[in-house]
């Protein structure tokens, strides 16, 4: 993928919102609980990456029917798809000051077809001078995602060939696309029938 474009200033990737509401307490007794186990920024991180990616399990693997969109109820209930995780992963490094935002991806089945816009995030730790994008959907067979600051270990490597693609946009908030699925859908089979094909 090419570099992520640089953002106008910080400020929007360490803010609070409706969605990525790091003030919340749920989000706050998250953080501290990984902050203890964390020497340096580097280290929260990726313990921050590791607890949604294997703590909260994607909805559509586990079968939960619950729709989470916001960043402390999805810590609360462990519960949501990739956008929610994705929110979950950004209030907690915002939290603790480290700039994070909301990357997407187009992908397909093996054949091109079917389109769906999935949902990662990128983190950028003071000293790394650039963003590294992070996709804690949570590995299953097939899905071997890591945590990584070099080489990307992102869930699914786009390919170009079946129409797939890296969108390059940094948001700061959720597109409105993926916040009127979450928003709109009843239960899990409901929010399958909204996921979005693009952007």
């Amino acid at each position: 993928m090419e570099p992520i474009p640089e953002a106008p200033g910080l400020a929007p990737y360490l803010a609070a919102d409706d969605v990525i509401d790091h003030g919340h307490p749920e989000v706050a007794a998250t953080a501290a609980r990984l902050r203890h186990q964390a020497a340096t920024p580097e280290d929260y991180a990726r313990a921050a990456y590791v607890y949604v990616r294997d703590e909260v399990p994607h909805s559509f693997d586990s079968g939960d029917d619950r729709v989470a969109w916001r960043a402390s109820d999805v810590l609360a209930t462990r519960n949501g798809i990739c956008y929610a995780k994705a929110h979950a992963l950004v209030a907690l490094l915002r939290h603790e000051g480290i700039p994070a935002g909301l990357c997407y991806q187009r992908l397909t089945e093996d054949d091109g077809s079917d389109p769906v816009v999935h949902g990662l995030i990128a983190l950028r730790l003071s000293g790394t001078g650039r963003w590294s994008r992070q996709d804690p959907r949570g590995n299953k067979p097939g899905v071997d995602a890591r945590f990584s600051l070099g080489e990307e270990r992102l869930a699914f490597p786009v390919r170009p060939v079946l129409g797939e693609l890296d969108y390059p946009a940094l948001y700061a908030a959720p597109p409105a696309p993926v916040l009127a699925a979450l928003r709109g859908a009843a239960d899990r089979a409901d929010l399958a029938s909204r996921i979005p094909d693009r952007i």
